[in-house]
């Protein structure tokens, strides 16, 4: 298992960078908070499935916890793919990568670890970079760009949430019941402000398209996650996990005809130099001594 480990992280940004493509094409299909309930549901169901052994180990206390990470990542998943349909799936890609940037300061306030002089570096790079990617002629932000920042700001609080009550709880189980809290998150809001979607809109295109992003994007590719991060190193784990933005600006440009310019890919290489300095301190910089 070891071994599968760096190919599964590999795998897991793959396939999360190719859902920014396709969740492009599905936005415009289906209202958001439905997309998202479909998607949720689907993943806490056959995640549930997946680790049945693991529900003898649930308690009470499962509920809370799950419903607290629920609702960030559903907040997290909401904003995002509201920003998508307002934006390029490239720029949406790599806008979300700044959580990684976010997070060390977010668990600054939250569990009192300062972050360091390379955490600080990144943050200058990160906003150096976004300034890039979303600022205009007219030096204004577009609303899909502000909410793609914003969902960024949900993943990173998401991600502290999660290490804040996932202590010696089963993280499996706590996944499928984050999943199940986000769906009824989403259904319960798709109900109150969007129409439901006919039945006439489910072509073999799109049906497929929300096969993907359920059985690929939210189970397979979490499983990946969890799996691979138990037998790696967290930085080498945050450096493939974080290329989810390269592939998602790939997939953009030879599916969605995307335009690439001069200054949005300079804006790219600074957002990921950012997310590297973050996550890496930049060791691969610094010279090994010499073994004796």
């Amino acid at each position: 298992m070891r071994r599968l480990a760096k190919p599964m992280l590999f795998a897991a940004a793959l396939i999360w960078g190719s859902s920014f493509f396709i969740m492009k094409g599905a936005v415009d299909v289906i209202p958001i908070f439905f997309l998202l309930a479909i998607r949720f549901t689907g993943g806490a169901v056959l995640l549930a499935l997946v680790c049945w052994k693991k529900w003898k180990t649930f308690t009470p206390d499962y509920l809370w916890r799950g419903a607290v990470i629920g609702g960030f990542l559903f907040a997290a998943y909401s904003v995002q793919t509201f920003g998508i349909a307002l934006t390029t799936p490239s720029k949406n890609a790599f806008l979300t990568a700044v959580y990684c940037v976010l997070v060390p300061f977010f668990h600054w306030a939250v569990m009192g670890k300062r972050p360091d002089k390379y955490n600080l570096l990144a943050a200058l790079l990160c906003v150096s970079g976004v300034g890039l990617v979303s600022l205009n002629g007219g030096f204004s932000v577009t609303p899909g760009d502000s909410l793609t920042l914003v969902g960024a700001v949900f993943y990173a609080a998401h991600i502290i949430a999660v290490a804040k009550v996932s202590p010696d709880k089963d993280i499996t189980l706590l996944t499928v019941l984050q999943f199940a809290f986000a769906a009824l998150y989403a259904w319960v809001l798709g109900f109150l402000f969007q129409t439901p979607p006919p039945a006439a809109i489910l072509s073999p295109d799109l049906l497929l398209q929300m096969a993907y992003l359920t059985v690929m994007c939210t189970t397979v590719a979490l499983l990946f996650q969890n799996v691979g991060q138990v037998w790696s190193d967290p930085a080498s784990a945050a450096i493939l996990l974080s290329l989810e933005s390269v592939f998602g600006v790939l997939f953009s440009v030879l599916f969605y005809h995307d335009p690439v310019t001069p200054r949005l890919l300079l804006g790219f290489a600074v957002i990921f130099l950012a997310v590297l300095c973050s996550e890496t301190k930049l060791s691969f910089l610094r010279l090994r001594p010499e073994k004796n």
